[in-house]
């Protein structure tokens, strides 16, 4: 065979075994045990271009803190209120599962359908600032193409459209 045949096939075989491995929950990564809040605080940003946070300028020194910013979420209401809108935002939307629910905060896993990467999000209802706070991150690879961003400014205008 050609050198070119033999790198098609090897690229076939290598998308054929990714799509296995993910299938098969090989691509999920581990749910980090540091989530929740510590002191005020979510945890950082991700080093990596894979995670967004309304708390990011809370780490000056950080690598991506520019990056990773996003403004927190407006309250609706009052805190707890807020954060049952957005646990049932969350529920209607493809991929989540709410791990962790209580008034003032809320975890929940985003997963793709396709290669069964999984997501972190977390809501966070901040008294001191009036606001939610929130952090989203991709547990593996480097880059997610603006997806955890994405989701979570989808998440703001269908909170702003809530009865």
């Amino acid at each position: 065979m050609s050198v070119l045949k033999w790198l098609v096939v090897g690229f076939v075989a290598l998308v054929l075994i990714s799509l296995l491995a993910g299938r098969l929950g090989l691509l999920q990564g581990k749910p980090p045990s540091n989530l929740g809040v510590r002191d005020g605080r979510l945890k950082p940003p991700a080093k990596t271009p894979n995670s967004v946070s309304s708390q990011a300028l809370l780490y000056p020194d950080h690598p991506r803190r520019d990056f990773a910013q996003i403004e927190p979420l407006p309250i609706k209401g009052d805190g707890p209120a807020t954060l049952a809108r957005l646990r049932r935002i969350v529920e209607a939307l493809p991929g989540a599962q709410v791990v962790k629910s209580e008034p003032d905060y809320l975890y929940a896993q985003f997963t793709t359908p396709l290669m069964r990467f999984v997501d972190d999000v977390e809501f966070w209802f901040d008294p001191a600032a009036g606001r939610v706070q929130v952090r989203s991150a991709s547990r593996v690879g480097h880059g997610d193409r603006g997806l955890n961003r994405a989701r979570v400014e989808d998440i703001r205008t269908r909170l702003a459209e809530a009865p």
